[in-house]
Formats: structure tokens, C-alpha cells, sequence
């Protein structure tokens, strides 16, 4: 006799482990978020841009049943906006000159 498939047997479970790409993208941008709050804006900003990066990894590499709400548009465009997003970001946060004491 053959199992069901996760999402019948345990359909909140199966739901949880498709967004985990997301849930993973959300927890580290907080992460990131909870660095600049303590006062470190430029690592907090450049790991929220590299956050966008490795998102875009994902989107591109994972199958549309894999990746959750991560998949909003049609693959290219939801990569392009994410690795844009993420480039333009950490190229900004890094170009910004320190203030000299």
C-alpha cells in the first residue's frame, strides 16, 4: 500500500516547507534589519542586498512547486527585480564614503 503525499497527510506542513525559501529570505533580511537598529547601518544594508542576491539564486534555480511566493511573476522578471534590487543596494550602501572622524 503507497503513503499519500505530504500534502494530504499533513497539509499545514507540506505548505511550510514550500515557503521556506521565502521564510529563509525574510528571517535574514530581519536579521539584517536588527543589525542597522544596532547602529552597524552599512552590514545590516549589505546583508539585506545579498539576501536579495541569494533569493534570486533561488527563484532561478528552484522548480515554480519549490520556490513558494518567492514565484510572483514569470521567472525572468522575478529574478531581474531580485538580483537588481540586491546589486543596486549593496552597490550603493558600499560606494557611500565614511565619515572621517
Amino acid at each position: 500500500m503507497t503513503r499519500p503525499p505530504l500534502y494530504v497527510r499533513r497539509p499545514f506542513l507540506a505548505g511550510l516547507l514550500r515557503q521556506l525559501p521565502l521564510l529563509l529570505a525574510l528571517a535574514t533580511v530581519g536579521a539584517g534589519l536588527l543589525v542597522v537598529t544596532l547602529g552597524h547601518w552599512r552590514q545590516g544594508l549589505v546583508v539585506i542586498g545579498l539576501v536579495l542576491i541569494a533569493a534570486a539564486v533561488l527563484r532561478l534555480l528552484l522548480p515554480v512547486r519549490s520556490v513558494g511566493f518567492l514565484a510572483v511573476r514569470s521567472r525572468f522578471v522575478d529574478v531581474l527585480f531580485l538580483a537588481g534590487a540586491g546589486v543596486a543596494l549593496t552597490v550603493l550602501v558600499l560606494t557611500i564614503p565614511l565619515p572621517q572622524p
